[in-house]
């Protein structure tokens, strides 16, 4: 499928996202991109895309060209048409563009531990209200350290993981203020 050119502002579609989305090259096409925060050689992003397809580096021969080749012929032309990303033929060179931003948070379903960050606000939210509730109701070796000190660790690593968060989406910010 081909996205016609998209005129000024006009956000692409839900639709479109996810057929944007369904192939895992071009989802690494732009994890990479978001990952370097800068214009990339199209032969630095095969390498890259078929290391972590292969887990091996350098990956083999064969399978970084054929990551290149669909690259150059298929998902970049895809993604610049959509303008997720501006793919430079000539120059081969891929960057980012506005539409990237509306993608991203298609993207956005796991951390690099497997869990979505929703879970993990739910999972220590949850967690830590537990445990001041039984500091509160002095049970056994949770009351030893006071619902106080639950409770600011508690935030602390609330915190700890939304700054983590947002400096691994910096480049979705910084993009914004540009």
């Amino acid at each position: 499928m081909s996205y016609p050119a998209i005129q000024g502002g006009q956000s692409l579609s839900e639709t479109d996202i996810h057929d944007l989305l369904r192939n895992d090259r071009r989802r690494q096409t732009i994890k990479c991109l978001q990952s370097q925060g800068r214009e990339v050689m199209l032969r630095d992003l095969a390498e890259e895309i078929a290391e972590r397809e292969t887990g091996e580096s350098p990956a083999p021969r064969n399978i970084r060209d054929s990551v290149y080749i669909s690259l150059h012929q298929s998902h970049l032309p895809k993604l610049d048409d959509a303008r997720v990303v501006d793919y430079d033929r000539d120059r081969k060179t891929i960057a980012l563009r506005e539409h990237a931003r509306t993608v991203d948070v298609y993207m956005e379903v796991v951390t690099k531990y497997g869990m979505t960050w929703a879970s993990l606000y739910r999972t220590l939210g949850v967690s830590s209200l537990f445990l001041v509730v039984l500091a509160l109701v002095e049970a056994p070796i949770v009351s030893a350290v006071g619902p106080l000190v639950i409770a600011t660790v508690a935030l602390a690593a609330l915190a700890g993981s939304t700054l983590y968060q947002l400096w691994s989406r910096r480049w979705v910010y910084l993009n914004r203020l540009s």
